[in-house]
């Protein structure tokens, strides 16, 4: 009995939290206790039967508002809970950090983020915010009549969206990384236009092969080979793709092969064909550059 009443109680505020959100008209789906992966079998194994009859179901299309489907679920395990944030309405900014294997210096996703905006010449409203496991969440209305999908770094560095097709962690869950919180309980803003247009523009045309007239035939090769690299990188890739290749290509810089000032111009277009922001990609170009410079051996420096 006693066993039984503390996984009662332990299930207790994850139910509040699913009921809040719901509450809010956010549809929710159970996510493994302490996991972020959504609870119920995969589409590989469905057995076709039940809730399942007429096809597979997604965790978006089985999430509810229903309380008494809600109470169901989380009446006898803690599942953390996640919220679809296509069926509710929503497109959350998740802010992640850096990841180790990154260049020193690299800007995390709230960096970015203060970045984009002063770019762009505004400012966020205030809004409902989640304190997450690793970084935050920023929850904004999606535009009526548009259907905002996922985005990975389409913003910058570290700033991912999240919208139809996904799913986020609500407040009450807990992760091996941490609890999830809400940070600044404000009313939900509408997502400012300036942003939508971000996200649904359509992408950057492929830009033009580089071609380069100073240094030796095989600085000016490799340069060329790794300015291809970084314009076909993907969004989740881009930074360390860009990093990487910066290397390869310093290497010349350092034996005198090719002037910098070639390198930096040539990889900062190939860098910012891939949406990048500009600051980022002088940024890692710069990083990576002297640090090769700075390590190349007598040698190879000759």
């Amino acid at each position: 009995m006693s066993g039984i009443l503390t996984a009662d109680l332990a299930c207790l505020p994850l139910l509040a939290s699913a009921l809040s959100s719901a509450q809010h008209g956010w549809p929710v789906i159970p996510l493994h206790p302490g996991s972020k992966r959504p609870a119920g079998h995969a589409e590989r194994v469905c057995p076709r039967t039940g809730r399942c009859a007429g096809g597979h179901r997604t965790p978006e299309e089985r999430a509810t508002t229903d309380p008494d489907l809600i109470r169901a679920a989380w009446a006898s395990r803690p599942y953390n809970v996640g919220i679809a944030t296509g069926p509710a309405g929503l497109l959350v900014i998740d802010l992640d950090p850096v990841k180790a294997e990154e260049p020193k210096g690299a800007p995390d996703g709230a960096t970015s983020l203060q970045a984009l905006c002063e770019r762009a010449g505004q400012v966020l409203p205030d809004t409902y915010r989640v304190r997450t496991a690793r970084g935050e969440h920023l929850y904004f209305t999606a535009p009526v009549g548009v259907r905002l999908k996922c985005s990975v770094d389409r913003l910058g560095p570290h700033i991912d969206t999240r919208a139809w097709g996904g799913y986020v962690v609500a407040p009450g869950s807990t992760t091996p990384d941490g609890t999830y919180e809400v940070a600044h309980d404000a009313p939900v803003a509408e997502l400012p236009g300036w942003l939508t247009a971000l996200l649904t523009e359509s992408d950057r045309p492929a830009p033009a092969p580089v071609r380069v007239h100073d240094g030796t035939r095989a600085a000016r090769v490799a340069l060329e080979r790794e300015c291809a690299v970084i314009a076909a990188a993907t969004d989740g890739g881009r930074n360390s793709t860009l990093h990487r290749s910066a290397c390869k290509v310093g290497r010349f810089v350092a034996w005198g092969d090719i002037p910098r000032h070639v390198v930096e111009e040539a990889v900062q277009g190939a860098g910012e064909s891939t949406g990048l922001p500009s600051a980022e990609c002088r940024t890692t170009i710069r990083s990576a550059l002297d640090w090769v410079i700075a390590h190349a051996t007598p040698r190879e420096a000759a």
